[in-house]
């Protein structure tokens, strides 16, 4: 509640915000990149093989298409920024919070919220959508490369990309992504202000911030899907 009154009133920092987004948007590429590729390449080929076999080839690239705006790209980019930044996150602020550096912007009349948290999960919610962008088009791409060699005609996978994708798919898509980088960048903050313990707490938190963020995801993806499709 805190951090929504802190954006309503829009009381934060930007020169943090958007090094945070330098941080959880373009430090993340070159994984998303690796992630959103093979993602594609396995549904490819898992689909191609099967409609090869039923002589409905036609379906392929749609059925990738739609499965990595709807579901693949929004979930394991997701799931990947959970385990990299939000553990960073949590293990940044955990420390900040056993070593009392928390308890010293409060005294300096500094809202650890305003400061600390709402750049985070404002840099999340701001990338993520771009990142599962990104994941597409690699996805996409790699998907398009396996389908080939596996036997789909690149036209008619392109054709069926064309016909079976909606813009209203990407959409959806990326309307997930935005409540996921939500998700991730309050669980991580919160878990770690919440740090005791030493390093031994933050240990704790930094494992529980990843943890619990996954499932968060899974369980918000679900209804997500109820509500968009």
């Amino acid at each position: 509640m805190r951090t929504l009154g802190a954006l309503a009133r829009f009381r934060w920092e930007g020169r943090e915000t958007l090094r945070q987004m330098d941080r959880a948007g373009v430090e993340s590429i070159p994984l998303i990149l690796l992630t959103g590729t093979f993602s594609g390449m396995v549904l490819a080929f898992q689909t191609a093989r099967q409609l090869l076999a039923m002589g409905a080839e036609g379906f392929v690239g749609g059925l990738v298409a739609v499965s990595m705006a709807r579901e693949a790209a929004p979930v394991f980019t997701a799931v990947t920024v959970a385990g990299r930044v939000g553990a960073g996150f949590a293990a940044e602020l955990g420390t900040m919070k056993v070593t009392e550096q928390v308890d010293a912007l409060e005294v300096m009349a500094t809202d650890p919220v305003e400061y600390l948290v709402l750049p985070r999960v404002a840099a999340l919610v701001g990338m993520l959508p771009l990142l599962v962008l990104l994941a597409n088009a690699v996805g996409a791409l790699g998907g398009y490369a396996v389908a080939v060699l596996v036997g789909v005609p690149g036209g008619t996978y392109l054709s069926s990309v064309r016909e079976f994708l909606d813009f209203a798919d990407v959409l959806k898509g990326l309307g997930k992504a935005t409540a996921f980088g939500a998700a991730i960048g309050l669980v991580a903050c919160t878990k770690g202000l919440r740090a005791s313990g030493g390093a031994e707490g933050v240990g704790r938190a930094t494992t529980s911030s990843v943890v619990t963020a996954i499932v968060l995801l899974l369980i918000l993806n679900y209804f997500l899907d109820l509500l968009l499709f």
